[in-house]
């Protein structure tokens, strides 16, 4: 029998564990906590987390000669010191609760001919399968004939590649709702001829927005396009008698994919001949591994029904005397983690192979026909094949900012970026050495074939910097046929305290606010919000901040003025070091030069402020282009918000709003004070605690005018069939004067059924609240600010607290796509710039996104 927690109980212990910090706290219990389908948390803090992954790992190493042992896989996962796993590992090993993959990443494609609406359909259903199992997926449309090309159906010409973008889209936002994670790559190669259509299809407002977009740049076009010349496009794309052709300005083509990214910060530039030269796998292309797409981040180029899970090292932590003159790197204690989590990495393999049999398994008993789940089952087959031919790992870097700004080094200047080139070659030989052991013991990955990859240049660097770990890697093979990457870590990167990625984006202070009671004569109230609640602010320093302040001798528990912070930020390490402060052609030489160690790709954006102009986007992609880089983002500050959301408060939004919600039978809302007899109503289901609730949202011209919600399931309950999803609701004035609310709904006979009484299925104290709350919504609160509202309540019931957050769930679906959620701050990158987007919030500056 497993303990269970309250969701308090593992937040207390949490905020523990993370030394105070709230928003680590609640993103590791929120996202990573072993929870299952009912809501029941298994995990007090990370710590349980983390003995369950040690177990795990220490359970396949003994299959192995020389195992590690479960407490030497436990130190080094222990904080987030060291090691540190990526979400899908992170959250499935070990999980019985969910049947889901360990993979991160995933790219499908179709073998051969991928030009008919079978094999679109076909993808269409893959990536959603896969998307609900947890995992990112990327896939290409170079193979869909471009728009007007001759067709043998009743259409007689092809609709061209963006219909199907739109279509791949709104599948991603379909799969990525109640926890689901839905995350989409689509490129084309720039030799398509609708790669133009293609590369503007995003810059129509709310169009594309389940999918980022990248287009496969060749070498022939960036020279075509940096020296004036022609291009040439055609159809199929690598065909010797094409269908179609066409010679195109290069360089007019290319200034549009410029303009394009400076103001919508897409497309992504994907260098495709530089992945493919440099691409071990595709020294196996004629064997199933030739490339094709990348995953949605871009770091992990892979070839159809190929995977890859990922794990990253924490580099701060290797710095000894951090922030001192006598900072320096533990060079040898890194090389024995980085082989011990390539040897992790491969165990996960094992863990993954193990997952992938429990989804066959549940495929098999489903209760659908065989041919309903052929694809489902086909699909995982598919990628089990390929996993185990190739044993793919991506195991990659963390904090690397961090490290820089711990050893004295300014991110982006010549010194840096010598010693992050060092890091970076060292963890790839001692990868590739660790890879080549597991070779010996367990075993080559089995198509390794040492003539295929002998003119390779990635291996032939290998060769030059390490010649008996060539000669060992010739004679034993290597168990796992490409190791590395540098992945985005997100949310893992706010639980480690560091900066994530390569890319610094640091601030030393937070300020933060907290709910006072302004009747309390010793606190000073700095401000009072929108709902009538006093806050006042406070200062949190980044611990690498205290870190860095301790090291100079500084005092951190004084509370210093804005003019002592601004002075102290300006002598540390990280000062002109942020992402908008650097020498941003200096950190694309800096990613090609690392580059250079990583045998997939690295995933990095470069952050640039509102004022540069298309100039500067140009050089830097060509700069990207020259320096050996496989990719690049381009992100300008506010680019993305006239493409997700339109900011402009102008009269002429106004009324394509209205005329927008006419089309759908509303209008704007208006204060009605008495309220109609009867309601139109929204059915909304979910779960409090151990109990099944149910909200019933009434409706006037479409908005939420009342809000009722009870237990379902109980005795003296609602019950209610599954299918029931919307009603009305009747108010009944009684004899005596009172009032009764009663809903009514049509069963599937075609007969009207009511339940009376809702006003006396509530615990009274449910009741109350909900008057509440649908008092606020009578006079027209703006519904995210209703939503706000009903989240800050301060209950003592742990139970009812449970209910605001399911009241809260049952609200997001009306608030307006696009509209700003004031106050509130992104969980991955920090900035307040998060959008509601139906009913999900997904954040402007770096795309992230939270439904439920």
């Amino acid at each position: 029998m497993e303990n269970t927690y309250t969701y308090d109980e593992a937040f207390k212990a949490s905020l523990e564990y993370f030394g105070g910090d709230e928003l680590a706290a609640r993103v590791w219990v929120n996202k990573y906590a072993m929870k299952d389908s009912f809501g029941h948390i298994f995990e007090r803090s990370p710590r349980d987390m983390h003995h369950r992954i040690a177990a795990e790992i220490a359970r396949i190493e003994k299959k192995y000669n020389n195992p590690v042992s479960e407490e030497d896989v436990f130190a080094l996962l222990d904080h987030f010191r060291y090691l540190v796993p990526a979400g899908s590992p992170m959250t499935g090993i070990g999980n019985h609760h969910q049947i889901a993959s360990l993979s991160n990443c995933f790219v499908i494609g179709i073998d051969g001919n991928a030009d008919s609406y079978g094999s679109i359909m076909k993808l269409d259903e893959e990536q959603v399968q896969l998307m609900k199992r947890r995992g990112g997926v990327g896939h290409d449309l170079s193979g869909i004939r471009p728009k007007g090309s001759p067709v043998k159906n009743s259409a007689l010409t092809s609709t061209g590649i963006v219909p199907f973008m739109e279509r791949y889209s709104n599948s991603t936002r379909e799969v990525a709702q109640d926890g689901r994670r839905g995350a989409l790559m689509l490129s084309i190669a720039i030799r398509h001829p609708e790669a133009e259509a293609f590369i503007d299809a995003k810059m129509t407002e709310g169009k594309i927005t389940g999918a980022n977009v990248s287009v496969k740049v060749d070498d022939e076009f960036m020279r075509c396009a940096t020296e004036g010349r022609p291009y040439h496009q055609q159809f199929p794309i690598s065909s010797n008698s094409p269908l179609v052709e066409k010679d195109i300005d290069a360089t007019a083509l290319w200034h549009k994919i410029v303009h394009n990214a400076w103001k919508s910060a897409e497309p992504g530039v994907l260098f495709w001949d530089t992945i493919l030269r440099e691409s071990i796998p595709d020294c196996y292309a004629d064997l199933g591994f030739r490339t094709v797409s990348t995953n949605p981040c871009g770091e992990i180029p892979l070839c159809p029904y190929d995977s890859c899970r990922l794990l990253a090292i924490n580099l701060y932590s290797y710095v000894e005397n951090p922030f001192t003159p006598q900072a320096t790197f533990n060079f040898e204690l890194f090389k024995k983690h980085v082989a011990m989590a390539q040897r992790f990495m491969d165990d996960i393999i094992d863990l993954e192979q193990e997952k992938i049999d429990a989804i066959l398994n549940k495929v098999a008993n489903d209760p659908q026909s065989d041919e309903v789940k052929y694809t489902e089952r086909h699909l995982w087959e598919k990628i089990k094949h390929k996993t185990a031919q190739g044993r793919r790992t991506g195991v990659g870097i963390t904090a690397e900012g961090d490290m820089l700004a711990a050893l004295g080094l300014r991110y982006g200047t010549e010194e840096a970026t010598e010693m992050a080139v060092k890091v970076q070659q060292t963890l790839a030989l001692s990868a590739y050495a660790s890879s080549v052991n597991m070779a010996k013991e367990r075993g080559a990955f089995p198509v390794y074939d040492a003539k295929r990859e002998e003119n390779n240049p990635f291996v032939l660097r290998i060769k030059e910097h390490d010649a008996a770990l060539y000669d060992d890697m010739v004679k034993y093979g290597r168990r796992n046929i490409a190791c590395l990457t540098i992945a985005p870590t997100g949310t893992t990167s706010l639980m480690t305290q560091t900066t994530s990625g390569i890319e610094p984006v640091f601030m030393p202070v937070y300020k933060r606010r907290r709910k006072v009671n302004p009747n309390d004569t010793n606190v000073h109230v700095d401000f009072v919000d929108e709902t009538g609640d006093s806050f006042e602010e406070y200062i949190v320093y980044h611990p690498k901040f205290i870190t860095w302040m301790k090291a100079q001798g500084l005092d951190t528990e004084k509370r210093y003025t804005q003019e002592e912070i601004d002075e102290l930020v300006a002598r540390s390490p990280y000062y002109k070091a942020t992402a908008n402060d650097v020498d941003w052609l200096m950190k694309v030489r800096m990613q090609g030069a690392i580059q250079k160690w990583v045998d997939h790709s690295i995933s990095v954006t470069v952050n640039l402020p509102n004022s540069v102009d298309e100039e500067l986007v140009n050089r830097l992609y060509v700069e990207a282009w020259k320096s050996g880089c496989k990719g690049c983002t381009i992100y300008r500050d506010g680019s993305r918000a006239g493409v997700l959301v339109s900011t402009q408060k102008t009269d002429k939004k106004k009324k394509k709003q209205e005329e927008d919600l006419l089309t759908k039978g509303m209008k704007l809302p208006e204060v009605t004070e008495r309220r109609p007899d009867v309601l139109e109503c929204d059915v909304v289901r979910f779960q409090n605690n151990k109990e099944k609730w149910v909200a019933f949202v009434g409706l006037l011209d479409g908005h939420p005018y009342e809000i009722f919600t009870g237990l379902q399931d109980d005795e003296e309950g609602i019950v209610l069939p599954k299918t029931v999803t919307k009603g009305r609701i009747i108010k009944t004035v009684l004899p005596d004067g009172t009032k009764r609310y009663d809903f009514q709904f049509q069963n599937k006979r075609g007969y009207k059924m009511t339940v009376e009484g809702l006003s006396e299925k509530f615990n009274k104290e449910y009741w109350n609240y909900a008057k509440l709350i649908s008092g606020v919504l009578r006079y027209r609160m703006p519904i995210e600010n209703v939503i706000k509202l009903v989240n800050s309540l301060q209950l003592e019931s742990e139970n009812i607290n449970t209910w605001k957050v399911g009241v809260s769930r049952a609200l997001k679906k009306y608030v307006i796509d696009g509209t700003e959620a004031k106050g509130q701050k992104c969980p991955n990158c920090g900035h307040e710039t998060l959008v509601y987007q139906e009913g999900c919030l997904i954040c402007k500056h770096c795309g992230a996104s939270r439904c439920g």
